[in-house]
């Protein structure tokens, strides 16, 4: 002994140096162990605690054989390779359980590549006891199973095994109204569940394997735009033996032929029935109900879709007849009504500045926009052809002006090649050139040129109008290109420059103007992704790609 403490052996004090710790007994079976909370050895906790517990062993993945696409849940369908970190992604994501646990490492055990099994080793951590952590690694074996995806099917049916369609229609010289729905269908994705659509002259036809999708998208259609409808059945097939039957449904939905932007005469009883407004107002918006303005007394109404085709009526003048003024003075009157404020506008035709001195002094309902020097767009009724049968009835009082101004507007330019935002576009099958010069009336122009100009008037509407963008889903143009995507389904395509030709819109002029308004950047969203089918959000594709679209266009 030595001032009270033990002399230790050189070979007890080397073990000690080394640090040597004292062991126990497993109690369980014995072993000696380093001391831990739990006083058992490795194997006798796995064998007592099972930390897989709770997450399957055994999986089943569904494979297309056609695309060699797998399906992640509830509907995308995704490409992956065997052994790829795609494919070991959706194997992990397909596991209950997991968030219970801390992952470690993860990978495949190699199979057979035609044994339709898929080993995935996992390796996972997790807290049995206090400041004890039990790390286990097990192996989960997921079975491919083929299905084939929704596109595939479409494909293979070919539009002849439909049992539902929804013929959409609209008796207009334009395609306005179904470039808007064609935006509002992408956004809903209400389109997904068609086999096919395809363009008509007047209208597209949507269909479907299933009546109730179509009358899912029926009520779709209602509830954005004043439509009314009928229904018919065909007897396919009779069974006499099992009393079954077999039924072919058609939908006939005609959509109201009254556009935004068109001058209409209210029938004199709808006229009294509204509060006596107008009886000539511009459509401002359309939806389930028109939105009416009186340019002159500067009043506002809404006009419910049941309430129109009740006392159905055509508009006096379209939006194809709009002709341009140049703005030369404007004085307000201080009456307002909603966005809207009176103004005494003059304005001259702009055809007509430096030729002749003729000006007209118009009540407007553009106070709140106009300017000195602005351009806004109107009808030029005193030098125009209409239906004076619309007129029938009103009192012989009641005079049409001169001019009513519209909207205000910008520059001709062509905006196409610099414009930073695209929009999705639904694969149709486009009708024949026949139906489309029909649809065009006698004497129309080129189908494609007439479409591109249509479509190009739309994206400009959408530029112009906050209002009607909100109901549009926006992608930036970054990374967006148009054509086919790559599960061969009716691809949701971005717009490419490619879609409007260098004469569309006017001049060929690109010079920007500091007033034309521009989409702020925070309205735009990803752009769309195509590489797989489906935009930046996951929406998967809809079947065989093409160059055009249905259109919809701004009401």
């Amino acid at each position: 002994m030595m001032d009270g403490v033990e002399q230790l052996s050189a070979e007890e004090a080397g073990a000690f140096s080394a640090g040597t710790l004292a062991t126990i007994a497993c109690c369980l079976c014995g072993t000696a162990i380093p001391p831990n909370p739990s006083n058992m050895c490795a194997s006798c906790l796995r064998a007592q605690v099972d930390i897989t517990e709770g997450i399957p062993k055994a999986l089943a993945i569904y494979y297309c054989r056609n695309c060699g696409r797998y399906l992640q849940p509830p509907k995308a369908w995704i490409a992956a390779d065997l052994e790829s970190p795609e494919l070991l992604t959706l194997c992990i994501k397909r596991l209950k359980g997991l968030s219970r646990v801390k992952l470690v490492d993860a990978g495949f055990r190699w199979t057979e590549p035609h044994s339709r099994r898929i080993h995935v080793r996992l390796t996972i951590q997790k807290e049995v006891f206090a400041r004890t952590i039990l790390q286990q690694e097990f192996i989960v074996e997921y079975t491919v199973q083929y299905q084939q995806c929704d596109a595939c099917k479409r494909d293979a049916a070919k539009i002849a095994a439909w049992q539902a369609v929804v013929q959409a229609r609209q008796k207009v010289d334009h395609k306005r109204t179904f470039y808007y729905l064609e935006q509002l269908l992408l956004k809903h994705g209400t389109h997904q569940d068609a086999l096919g659509i395809k363009e008509t002259g007047d209208g597209i036809d949507f269909y479907f394997a299933n009546r109730s999708h179509a009358v899912k998208l029926l009520a779709f259609l209602g509830d954005v735009v004043p439509l009314r409808h009928k229904s018919s059945e065909h007897l396919v097939t009779h069974d006499t033996h099992s009393n079954s039957y077999n039924y072919k449904y058609s939908f006939s939905a005609e959509i109201a032929p009254v556009c935004r932007d068109d001058l209409v005469v209210l029938p004199p009883k709808l006229s009294a029935s509204m509060g006596g407004i107008g009886p000539l107002v511009l459509v401002s918006r359309v939806s389930s109900a028109m939105s009416l303005v009186d340019p002159t007394a500067v009043q506002t109404t809404d006009l419910p879709a049941a309430a129109f085709w009740k006392t159905p009526f055509s508009p006096l003048m379209t939006s194809r007849q709009l002709t341009e003024y140049t703005v030369l003075d404007v004085e307000t009157t201080g009456e307002t009504s909603g966005k809207f404020a009176a103004a005494e506008v003059t304005v001259a035709r702009s055809s007509d500045l430096g030729v002749n001195d003729s000006t007209v002094l118009v009540r407007s309902h553009l106070g709140h926009v106009l300017h000195i020097g602005d351009l806004v767009s109107g009808y030029d009724i005193s030098n125009a052809v209409y239906n004076d049968s619309l007129l029938t009835g009103h009192k012989a009082s009641f005079e049409l002006p001169d001019v009513v101004l519209v909207r205000k507007t910008y520059p001709r330019r062509n905006r196409a090649r610099g414009r930073k935002w695209r929009l999705a576009r639904m694969a149709v099958e486009m009708a024949d050139d026949d139906a489309r010069v029909a649809r065009g009336g006698a004497g129309a122009r080129d189908p494609a040129t007439r479409d591109a100009e249509e479509r190009e008037g739309f994206l400009q509407d959408l530029e112009q109008d906050a209002e009607l963008r909100a109901h549009v889903n926006l992608y930036r143009a970054d990374g967006a290109t148009g054509g086919e995507g790559a599960d061969g389904g009716a691809e949701e395509t971005a717009m490419t420059d490619a879609d409007v030709p260098a004469g569309a819109g006017g001049d060929a002029d690109e010079e920007d103007d500091d007033e034309y308004p521009e989409v702020p950047i925070e309205e735009l969203l990803d752009a769309l992704d195509l590489s797989k089918g489906r935009d930046a959000e996951g929406v998967e594709g809809e079947g065989d790609g093409a160059e055009e679209g249905a259109g919809t266009a701004g009401q």
